[in-house]
């Protein structure tokens, strides 16, 4: 999966350790990703992160994100540590998001972007303290918000969304457009999990209020993918239908279809057909039952 590719250790042991942090900080190897909202500096031709000293770094929340330990190189035998800075503001030409720089990334710094995203995406809507409304402060590095009225730790949250690709009997897919989607553009169906619910509870859920199609009991784990935009872990399953009658929500799903493989290249093909790009978890389950890569994308 295109966004779960991630080679540097965490290190969390060293995020309540703020003289190692500090050592790290000012070690002159030491690597530093700015990142504007969800945006990240990039380099001028968008092939990879623009990784800065400290010292040229500015202000702002610091996270340490971990250590590159195959660098050979770092402030002690630990490696190389690397940190994020958060900045308030607007950013400019010199940043870029996930969906631009997710597939073209090192698998190192794949790692890097999904984690300061995510991060970023937390601390903006952490600010205060949902339990008594106090603003809260960044602490452990960045990784962990206290409340100093009432004393709660605020952790970022992950939220579980299962997105599967339903088949047929006779191994057609089933694939849905969302009423606001530009014509001709199609999706495997997706979903949040509920509390107290089963992934594979919410697969036959999500399928059925969406389109009507019943699932059976197949229901087959096919890999995950962080998708922090704002704080998604999409959890991707291929699953067996046990009808083919289709009666779609109108609300989330505004058309679904049954496709064979030679349908799907057809429509692909002549572009009156788009399927999700290559950062998607979506494009890998269409792209795993379909058998290879598939050209066009959204």
């Amino acid at each position: 999966m295109t966004l779960s590719r991630s080679v540097l250790d965490r290190a969390a042991d060293r995020r309540r350790d703020e003289d190692w942090l500090e050592k790290a900080w000012a070690a002159p190897d030491t690597q530093v990703v700015v990142a504007v909202g969800d945006k990240l500096q990039a380099t001028a031709d968008r092939s990879a992160l623009n990784l800065v000293a400290p010292a040229e770094a500015p202000e702002g929340i610091r996270i340490f994100l971990g250590i590159d330990r195959e660098s050979g190189a770092g402030q002690t035998a630990d490696g190389r540590a690397v940190f994020a800075v958060l900045v308030a503001g607007e950013a400019d030409e010199s940043y870029a998001g996930l969906r631009e720089l997710g597939v073209v990334l090192s698998d190192r710094e794949a790692g890097i972007a999904v984690h300061v995203v995510g991060l970023a995406n937390w601390h903006a809507v952490n600010t205060h303290c949902a339990n008594c409304g106090e603003h809260t402060v960044v602490v452990e590095a960045g990784s962990v918000r206290d409340c100093p009225n009432c004393g709660i730790h605020h952790f970022p949250r992950t939220d579980p969304a299962i997105i599967v690709m339903v088949t047929d009997d006779q191994d057609r897919a089933l694939l849905g457009r969302n009423g606001a989607w530009p014509e001709g553009r199609y999706s495997t169906l997706a979903g949040f999990v509920e509390p107290g619910e089963s992934l594979e509870a919410a697969v036959r859920r999500e399928v059925l209020e969406e389109s009507g199609v019943i699932v059976g009991p197949e229901v087959l784990y096919a890999g995950s993918q962080p998708w922090p935009l704002p704080s998604s872990l999409m959890l991707g399953f291929y699953a067996k239908a046990i009808g083919t009658e289709i009666e779609v929500d109108g609300d989330e799903i505004s058309d679904a279809r049954w496709f064979s493989r030679e349908d799907l290249r057809a429509l692909v093909e002549a572009g009156t057909m788009a399927i999700p790009g290559n950062i998607s978890i979506s494009r890998r389950l269409i792209e795993g039952w379909y058998g290879e890569e598939l050209t066009g994308s959204w």
